[in-house]
């Protein structure tokens, strides 16, 4: 282990760039953070700290940088009247520190030039000022609202991974349309206000691809392997080769009539194929004319996209290893690899147009089929270093490090997830525009946006290449620039956003979420009274702000649960921390406490007198019952949980131990059920008639 951090000047230095040199896993333990894990962090962010002559020297270039800038490169001023009740106090305005009689010039947004802060519209404005003195300085002015847009009333909907929703009309794995047909049929006939699904972003291509939709090539574009191919017009103009379709029948039946796990591979070799051959179909006048906007809309981020995918059908999908000239977006030689690539580089351009219309129309769907929501779009916390993003924005991301998770109660040698973290500093002097262009893409086609570890806006533990997630450190970024950048293209598109803030959390950040209008997520095994007798939480103590459910893609279904099915998968996966006997005598203990719970607020139908899970669709109905006795604003339903599903999507801590990511949902015997019987199940629909008619008394 590191020697632990003591060293007043690098402690300095760290804090005035926002490293942190130590952390509280509780509110009672502080942890020194080692200093190669501070000086490694530092240099990531191009300053030097190898030697005290080097701190030395760092701190006072910080020092006097900070000193003789007139503004910091990112401001945020908010419109309306201050949100109440802050708790914190606020930060001073720099435009009120200004030496007097400086001169300021604001380039808004809009096109209008300003020479005062006040009565600015919302946007991400330019700012010059100049001091009497000479000095000049350059800010980027972000004017948002005071809250995100809240949810216009209570309402229900269910959470799926997409690719597990399989139809008879799909191609081995759920798609756009299959999720189009899910929410039209879960507003129209069961009154639900949004279906929430997994990231859609595009994926690093290869055999075999990361199957993890939480690791994506690109957050920014979303994966063509979820389009519905028969759904892209041009496709009844082509000459496809009908054996195409005879494989993807293949694929299908291999997964619903067969067991086999979803071949996400297979799929998209078969998509790409008859994809080729659709996009030779000229485009007609209209269509021509909605691609030429997409193309101008997007511009050079679309453009880099598209060359990616161009060079790693050549040189494989890990850009570091591409001939070094290649390695540069920006390189001569990466123009002409372009030019010569620009069948495939349009090829890739058409998929991500095609994919972004037909999101577009599942959204619509679901706003047709009276959802106030729509689909909830889920946003991962970071990329592949391999990826897209990581490409073409490599001068954003801090070279040598990785995100993860410092050691807690759960995880005592803390998590590396191998995703590279974006510099604050560079967002900072970019007016956070990657940040800002992912949020605007996503918001076309959103009703809401679910943010993975929301935390993460806040501050990031960034874990040194080849150190073990213990010897990491947090990096703080610019919180109240990423929430009014939320705050501005939330509330322009008219959508909500979820913050997924489980585990722990620094003290304060879920009341600023909460102040800003970030819904919170509330996991009901989660929610015991953790400061007092550690019983399961009464719905009249959850909070409002949030969206309430019983279980995730992460934790065992509800039936899972029930009947301690969830205790042997663990165990047989060697993720056991006790004995298997005393992890099921807890489970049992855990589980019958909130039954008897549910018992006493006489939500049970009929309490069955055997143990947990003796009738458990009554049990997991009653679950649901209790979700809507809570103020939660927004209710979940874990789609599988309507038929009994016994295997939850992901395991974390396995890899190919499991087939995380690659279950069709199944009934309780584990047969794939596909989405016409999933539809028209007795089951699904007695729990989805029994929210509806819950939510129809509950309170507010």
């Amino acid at each position: 282990m590191a020697a632990a951090l003591d060293d007043d000047e690098l402690r300095a230095l760290a804090e005035l760039h926002g490293v942190a040199t130590s952390y509280s896993p509780s509110p009672e333990i502080i942890v020194a953070v080692p200093a190669p894990a501070v000086i490694a962090a530092l240099a990531a962010l191009d300053i030097d700290a190898s030697t005290p002559d080097a701190v030395r020297a760092a701190l006072a270039e910080r020092e006097r940088e900070l000193r003789e800038r007139l503004l910091p490169p990112t401001v945020v001023r908010w419109t309306g009247q201050p949100v109440a009740g802050t708790g914190t106090p606020a930060l001073p305005d720099p435009f009120d520190v200004l030496p007097p009689g400086t001169r300021m010039e604001i380039d808004t947004e809009q096109g209008e030039r300003h020479t005062s802060v006040d009565d600015l519209p919302t946007g991400v404005h330019h700012v010059t000022v100049t001091a009497p003195d000479g000095r000049t300085g350059h800010a980027h002015l972000i004017v948002a609202p005071e809250r995100l847009p809240a949810p216009a009333g209570r309402s229900y909907g269910l959470l799926a991974q997409l690719y597990s929703v399989l139809s008879h009309r799909s191609w081995g794995m759920g798609d756009l349309g299959d999720l189009a047909e899910l929410a039209a049929w879960a507003g129209r006939t069961h009154g639900a206000g949004f279906v929430q699904v997994n990231p859609l972003h595009a994926a690093v291509p290869g055999a075999p691809t990361d199957p993890s939709p939480y690791r994506p090539s690109s957050r920014r574009f979303p994966d063509p392997v979820h389009l519905r191919v028969e759904d892209v017009p041009e496709y009844s103009y082509a000459e496809l080769n009908p054996r195409l379709r005879e494989r993807a029948e293949r694929l299908r039946a291999d997964v619903l009539d067969k067991g086999a796990l979803i071949d996400r591979d297979a799929v998209w070799e078969l998509k790409r194929q008859a994809l080729e051959q659709v996009v030779r179909v000229p485009l007609g006048p209209g269509r021509q004319a909605a691609y030429d906007a997409f193309r101008a809309e997007e511009g050079q981020a679309l453009q880099d996209h598209a060359t990616w995918y161009a060079l790693a059908e050549e040189h494989g999908p890990d850009w570091r290893t591409w001939p070094e000239p290649l390695r540069d977006p920006r390189s001569a030689e990466t123009a002409r690899a372009r030019a010569r690539l620009a069948d495939r580089v349009e090829f890739h351009t058409r998929l991500a147009w095609l994919t972004d219309g037909q999101l577009r129309a599942a959204q619509r769907a679901a706003e047709e089929a009276g959802m106030p929501i729509g689909i909830v779009h889920d946003l991962a916390v970071g990329v592949h270093p391999v990826g897209a993003d990581a490409w073409s924005q490599q001068d954003h991301f801090a070279a040598g490090m990785s995100v993860g998770a410092p050691p807690d109660a759960f995880n005592a040698r803390g998590q590396d997830w191998g995703l590279p973290p974006w510099r604050p500093d560079r967002l900072a002097e970019s007016g956070h525009l990657p940040y800002r262009l992912l949020l605007r893409a996503l918001f076309r086609y959103a009703g809401a946006l679910r943010i993975d570890h929301v935390m993460g806006l806040f501050r990031l533990w960034w874990v040194p290449e080849g150190s073990p997630p213990t010897d990491g450190t947090y990096v703080r970024y610019d919180a109240e620039a990423m929430l009014a950048l939320l705050a501005l293209e939330a509330s322009r598109a008219g959508a909500l956003v979820i913050g997924e803030d489980l585990g722990t959390v620094e003290p304060g950040v879920r009341e600023t979420l909460q102040r800003r209008g970030v819904l919170g997520t509330s996991v009901l095994w989660f929610e015991r009274d953790w400061t007092g007798d550690g019983r399961p939480l009464p719905p009249e103590s959850w909070r409002e702000d949030c969206l309430a459910t019983a279980t995730t893609h992460d934790l065992p279904p509800t039936a899972a649960r029930l009947t301690g099915e969830h205790v042997d998968l663990r165990e047989k996966l060697g993720l056991l921390v006790k004995s298997g006997a005393d992890e099921r005598a807890d489970a049992v203990a855990d589980t019958a406490e909130w039954l008897a719970l549910l018992g006493s607020l006489g939500l049970l139908d009929a309490p069955a007198a055997g143990p947990p899970g003796s009738d458990e669709e009554a049990e997991i109905q009653g679950f649901h019952r209790f979700l809507l006795r809570t103020p939660a604003r927004l209710v979940g339903i874990w789609l599988p949980d309507g038929i009994g599903d016994r295997r939850p999507q992901n395991v974390p801590g396995t890899w190919d131990q499991y087939p995380n990511w690659r279950l069709p949902v199944s009934d309780p015997q584990g047969r794939p059920v596909p989405l016409e019987e999933l539809t028209a199940s007795p089951r699904l629909g007695a729990l989805l008639a029994a929210v509806r008619t819950g939510l129809g008394h509950s309170g507010p």
